[in-house]
């Protein structure tokens, strides 16, 4: 196999397993790294190779990152260019804007490219490589990182600017969402307390100006389901929400609507715990609406 189709994906959790393993599916030699043994051994079993040490992975062509901060990002782009050989780093971590500027200078020093390339399409759009990305990036990056992003993709990307963009509009995109699914969640118990199915409601409203993603398709299948088990954690939401509101403030500007719903899933994160998956806001903000009911209702469906 030629050198440049190597890549390292390095976080194994539910949406860097699932890159790891479209990318192998799509021809990729791949070599994934996590901390945790689990994640190692579920990556193993997609049949991808993985190394317990990421220095292991220095200079390798290509690598992914998916990693729960911009901190532990600061931590590993360093290590995967102290050897010659990487050609692009492409990070679908969630991160902030000054992390990717830095790391973007950190790498063109060294001859690589970095991309911040946040991803939207959760573990779905990731095993069957449809996911979207934000990209951050200068031209040359972009050119450079474009072979990964395709595979990840299907070209299904938004190059919005220079480094730290992308995060910027993935962090906004975030904190929308995150407020749609308070603002319908608030809109659907109004309905249910009239004794109008919150189901007809939403699908009618759906087809209407105060539709949405959330509306149509997060509410049936989620919450007035009682599932529950969009496989995206209350915790990383509520994370996002109040990293937008803080990156927003950073440059002076003060989002009012957004900064309230960010801090509802906040009250969220303290009522349900991090493990809980993010429709499940719903529980704090319209609890007759899903059979789940509110945080003190120990019956979870």
């Amino acid at each position: 196999m030629s050198n440049n189709r190597r890549v390292a994906v390095i976080g194994l959790g539910s949406m860097g397993g699932a890159m790891a393993s479209t990318l192998h599916r799509a021809g990729w030699d791949v070599t994934g790294f996590d901390p945790s043994e689990a994640a190692r051994d579920a990556a193993a079993l997609t049949g991808i190779s993985t190394t317990a040490d990421v220095k292991e992975l220095a200079g390798t062509p290509y690598a992914v990152l998916s990693l729960p901060s911009a901190k532990i990002v600061e931590a590993t782009v360093p290590v995967l260019l102290s050897a010659p050989g990487t050609i692009a780093i492409v990070d679908t971590t969630t991160s902030e804007p000054g992390t990717s500027k830095s790391m973007a200078a950190v790498a063109e020093a060294s001859g690589a490219a970095f991309l911040d390339a946040p991803v939207s399409g959760g573990r779905d759009g990731a095993s069957t490589g449809s996911l979207s990305a934000f990209v951050g990036a200068t031209e040359g990056a972009l050119t450079a990182g474009q072979p990964v992003l395709e595979a990840l993709t299907g070209g299904k990307y938004a190059h919005i600017g220079g480094p730290g963009s992308g995060n910027v509009v993935k962090l906004l995109n975030n904190v929308l969402a995150a407020a749609n699914l308070v603002s319908v969640g608030e809109a659907l118990g109004v309905a249910k307390a009239y004794g109008i199915d919150p189901a007809v409601a939403a699908a009618s409203i759906s087809n209407a100006s105060g539709g949405s993603k959330v509306s149509a398709a997060m509410y049936p299948n989620w919450v007035l389901s009682g599932t529950h088990d969009s496989g995206f954690s209350l915790g990383l939401m509520a994370r996002d929400a109040a990293l937008a509101i803080e990156v927003a403030r950073q440059i002076g500007e003060q989002p009012e609507l957004l900064a309230a719903a960010a801090s509802q899933w906040q009250d969220a994160l303290a009522a349900l715990g991090p493990a809980a998956d993010f429709t499940e806001i719903a529980r704090t903000v319209a609890p007759a609406v899903t059979p789940a009911g509110a945080p003190n209702n120990t019956h979870v469906a």
